[in-house]
Parts: C-alpha cells; sequence; structure tokens
C-alpha cells in the first residue's frame, strides 16, 4: 500500500483536483487550507441554487453534517443526488450523527444516495447504521477497534467504504481490512482533525483508482503529518499551523519513513 500511497500523493500534486465541499461552519478555513496545503482546490460553496452546477465542475464531494440545518441539509441531498447520478465520487461525514432525532434522520437520508465512503468516529458510525447513541455530543465514548465486525458488515452490505477514526484507524470495503497506526493524541485537541481527514480523504477520491485506496492513503497522509506537526510541539494551536506546513512538506521520504499501515486482510471476520 505504501507505494499507492506515494503515487496518489504524487497524482493529486499534479492534477490538483477541484474538491467541492459543504461542511460545517467550524472547520470551513481549516479543511480548505489543508486541501490547499496538500495540493488540492478546494470550493467551499453550499447555496442551493449553484449546488448542482459545482458538483458538475468539480472531481470529488465532500459532505459534513457538523453545524446541520434545514436549509443546509436540501443543498446537501441536491448535491449528493446529483453526485451520484453523475457518478462523481463523494464521501460522507456524519458528525455527531446520534446526538439528536434530526442529525441521525438528516444523515441517513444522506447515506442513502450512496456516498463512496462513510467517515466518522467509533460512535458516530454505529449511530448512523444502528440509531443507537454512545457518543458525547460529537465525541466518541467507544474505540475503533470495538467496531471492526461492524464495519465490516455495513460495508459489504451498503456496497461502500467505511473508515473510522480514533487513536488507531480501521479502514474497510467488508472484505479487506487496512489498520493505520500514524497519527499523535495531540490531534484530538485540536478542533476539525477529523474533518480534515474527511476533505483530505475527498481530495484522494478525485484521483484514486479505488475509494479503499483514497481513504488509506488521506487517513496515513494526514496521520503522518499530524505526527511530524507535534514533535517538539508546546501545544495544540502550534499544532494547528503545524499541521498545515506539514502537509505541504510531505514527500515520498516521509512517507517511507512514517507510514505505519498494516493489510488485516479476512482476520477481523
Amino acid at each position: 500500500m505504501q507505494e499507492h500511497i506515494i503515487h496518489s500523493l504524487n497524482e493529486l500534486r499534479e492534477n490538483q483536483p477541484l474538491v467541492h465541499n459543504i461542511t460545517n461552519d467550524v472547520v470551513t478555513n481549516t479543511t480548505a487550507n489543508a486541501l490547499l496545503a496538500i495540493g488540492a482546490s478546494p470550493i467551499m460553496a453550499h447555496a442551493i441554487e449553484e449546488v448542482a452546477d459545482m458538483v458538475g465542475i468539480t472531481s470529488s464531494l465532500v459532505i459534513n453534517s457538523g453545524t446541520l440545518t434545514s436549509s443546509s441539509l436540501k443543498s446537501m441531498m441536491l448535491a449528493t443526488e446529483t453526485a451520484s447520478q453523475l457518478g462523481k465520487p463523494w464521501i460522507l461525514d456524519p458528525v455527531g450523527a446520534g446526538a439528536t432525532a434530526f442529525r441521525l434522520t438528516s444523515n441517513k437520508q444522506l447515506l442513502e444516495n450512496k456516498p463512496s465512503v462513510v467517515r466518522g468516529n467509533a460512535s458516530e458510525i454505529k449511530a448512523l447504521f444502528t440509531g443507537a447513541n454512545e457518543g458525547k455530543g460529537v465525541d466518541s465514548s467507544s474505540s475503533s477497534e470495538s467496531t471492526l465486525h461492524f464495519i465490516q458488515e455495513k460495508a459489504r452490505e451498503h456496497q461502500l467504504i467505511i473508515a473510522v477514526t480514533g487513536a488507531t484507524d480501521y479502514v474497510t470495503d467488508g472484505y479487506e481490512v487496512y489498520k493505520i497506526n500514524n497519527g499523535h493524541p495531540m490531534m484530538a485537541k485540536v478542533t476539525g482533525t477529523g474533518c480534515t481527514a474527511t476533505a483530505i480523504i475527498g481530495a484522494f477520491l478525485a484521483i484514486c483508482d479505488t475509494p479503499l485506496t483514497a481513504a488509506v492513503s488521506g487517513l496515513t497522509c494526514l496521520g503522518i503529518a499530524g505526527e511530524l506537526a507535534s514533535m517538539d510541539c508546546p501545544g495544540p494551536g502550534s499544532l494547528q499551523l503545524r499541521l498545515l506546513d506539514e502537509l505541504y512538506r510531505l514527500d515520498q521520504a516521509s512517507i517511507q519513513k512514517f507510514e505505519k499501515v498494516s493489510n488485516m486482510r479476512r482476520s477481523c471476520h
């Protein structure tokens, strides 16, 4: 997988794909800068009057339900319907999916439009597919490891990629499971790192041959950048800025040195 990640990063920077984001108010600037830093070209557009046209001219779509409203939901639904019709890849980040009935119902509606990838923490993923809320607002109270059998089953059932993130990240298409041990605990103290992971996967969706490769590549690149940014870092404020620098500086040598990805194959069945 290491060679695929390196190739994907090079392709991303060479092609600079347009990535359409309908994301939450808290992280718009953060994720736009992260996409620029790694080499993509972000468009942050949510007006219902233009989202269908925007999906038509961009390479991939990122949907993040963190600050969901009835108005933004309509834009998200139209954008995802258009993406599915046009065969454009898109990723769903069901932020705090089980926190309220409105969030759960809305994210389930979005799921019906067949995302290429769903990324969330363990509690969000469980809530999205079962309706049971085990989280604390938008934070998870379950470990990513606890979902392994569950995410394989749901990935097969819905024919999509599920990426569950936490201290360790797992990505599956229902058959293969990739375990990613990159990252640093301090990243959890910076708002928007999960949303940034989603956006970066969205960028890789634009250029990778498979959504599975896109998800593994995106999470690995962000995790390595987070590790490098955390070295001798005094705190979360500095980390947020350093993370952009390390995404920009990320190269083949750093991926070869720091990548910690293992293919668990079918061992979790």
